[in-house]
């Protein structure tokens, strides 16, 4: 069962979705919920299915004293690498909260101090905290729209399926027909070759 972190703040979580795309913008969500929030299915996106993370989503939103999501695009993902785009896209989200919260739990174990609010960087936070779990879902799902209005533009990568990660299919697409201007070009397109020396 999935808990809060800290029952006497004003505790908000946040975490994002894309890192490890090689299209698309990297997006993060944070959010506060009342104290006493509980949903049974609520756990970490990536264990969830599609149909129970769009289920989730209207309910969190609903519920959340407050919620903000925020993409940070490609071309800000190839000027400042994706570690300081995914932090500065959680900020981005923080800062778009219209409650300031008293205490941030972040997942992961990168952050950088925000406005001065203490924070707790944690492994895994998705799989452990209610806040962390529920941003992960906004920031899966609101990544994934995304990705699907973009496929209606290039429907030859298969966005609206792979999202955007390097799967061979989307590999392939590359091969094929080169990066759009969507492509995060600094991110590696294809696997090294491993070459044998003679």
């Amino acid at each position: 069962m999935l808990k809060s972190f800290y029952k006497t703040l004003n505790e908000a979580g946040t975490d994002e979705a894309g890192r490890g795309c090689l299209a698309g913008p990297v997006t993060a969500a944070a959010l506060i919920l009342p104290d006493g929030f509980k949903n049974e299915i609520l756990t970490d996106s990536k264990l969830l299915s599609e149909k129970n993370r769009k289920l989730l989503r209207p309910i969190i939103e609903r519920e959340a004293i407050s919620f903000a999501v925020a993409h940070v695009d490609h071309a800000e993902i190839d000027k400042i690498n994706i570690l300081n785009a995914s932090i500065l896209a959680m900020h981005k989200s923080i800062t778009k909260l219209k409650v300031t919260p008293e205490f941030i739990i972040v997942d992961g174990n990168r952050f950088k101090t925000f406005a001065e609010i203490p924070h707790e960087c944690i492994v895994k936070g998705d799989s452990k905290y209610l806040s962390i779990a529920a941003a992960s879902i906004l920031a899966k799902t609101y990544r994934d729209d995304f990705m699907a209005e973009i496929h209606e533009i290039y429907p030859m990568y298969n966005w609206k399926q792979n999202k955007g990660y390097p799967t061979k299919e989307h590999r392939e697409a590359i091969r094929k027909y080169g990066l759009t201007e969507y492509h995060r070009k600094s991110f590696r397109q294809f696997p090294e070759q491993l070459i044998l020396p003679l």
